[in-house]
């Protein structure tokens, strides 16, 4: 994932979806041969010269102002998502080029996973930027994992929606939700330029996922703060639930994802039962760990 490659990809396919008539440009007749506008319209509207724009939509950001930035953000009508990752591909270019780093395995700090444990009522869990699962309450698991394995081995959620045949089944908008999980990946890509790690998963979901390609190759972003997703769970049946993503401060990287639902609805309903049978599986878990070496003892 080189800079320049990056930026040169992201502002033609922004370019692309523009027409002159949302430019305000004039339409004249006659068959256009590119989509969107043409550099030297996109230059027009955004102020600067054809050379001064050709450069940038080569890759170069270096040196670039604020204002040149907004001028693009203006004339290509980003949403913030899309102006966050814009202004972190030009910070990424502009700083000393350090040797892509490799993150040890993170792991929760004690006192959040206390505070997941505390949250009995909703599902919730912590990840990091790269969608790696350090952390999940009761609630949570009983709802991702309704088979009973160890969550420990599906760590990361991306891996999960591409390379796990249960998720289309466990999640039925797939799509939207595959869709979903590109687009905070490559706005982390944006962010943490030189992250290894986040190069790494990114390659081998390409690899691995013609799904993956399509949708990667797409340029799209997303900031992960609130929605609604849809489950199928195998107990509980089919519902939704709506989700809060926190940043969690003094730990970089971390958010935190809660789900709930309104009282009085499906998904409420769902809720209750879905802890109803996570506390039934927690007693039968702890009826089979019964120690028994007195029994032995004694025969």
């Amino acid at each position: 994932m080189t800079n320049n490659r990056e930026v040169s990809d992201f502002l033609k396919s922004r370019r692309a979806r523009i027409t002159p008539e949302r430019a305000g440009l004039p339409v004249y007749g006659g068959l256009r041969r590119v989509p969107g506008l043409r550099r030297e319209e996109l230059a027009a509207v955004s102020g600067m010269s054809v050379d001064y724009y050709n450069r940038l939509e080569r890759g170069n950001l270096t040196g670039v102002s604020d204002s040149i930035l907004e001028s693009l953000v203006r004339a290509l009508k980003l949403d913030e998502a899309e102006r966050t990752y814009l202004f972190d591909l030009a910070r990424a270019a502009n700083l000393k080029r350090p040797r892509q780093r490799r993150r040890g395995p993170q792991k929760l700090n004690p006192s959040l996973q206390h505070l997941l444990d505390g949250m009995s009522g909703i599902p919730a869990f912590v990840q990091n930027g790269r969608l790696d699962v350090l952390g999940m309450n009761d609630l949570a698991r009983a709802l991702y994992y309704p088979d009973g394995q160890d969550p420990a081995r599906e760590g990361n959620f991306a891996r999960f929606v591409f390379l796990d045949p249960a998720a289309r089944d466990q999640l039925p908008d797939w799509e939207s939700m595959a869709h979903d999980v590109v687009a905070i990946l490559r706005q982390e890509a944006g962010r943490d330029a030189h992250n290894r790690d986040l190069s790494d998963l990114v390659g081998e979901l390409s690899t691995k996922s013609e799904d993956f390609r399509t949708m990667w190759a797409a340029q799209n972003v997303k900031l992960h703060r609130t929605g609604m997703k849809q489950f199928h769970h195998p107990v509980v049946g089919d519902f939704e639930l709506n989700y809060q993503a926190m940043q969690l401060p003094g730990d970089e990287g971390l958010t935190l994802i809660a789900y709930s639902a309104e009282p009085g609805t499906p998904g409420h309903d769902a809720l209750n039962l879905l802890a109803t049978w996570a506390a039934t599986l927690r007693n039968e878990v702890k009826l089979n760990a019964v120690d028994l070496p007195a029994d032995n003892a004694a025969s």
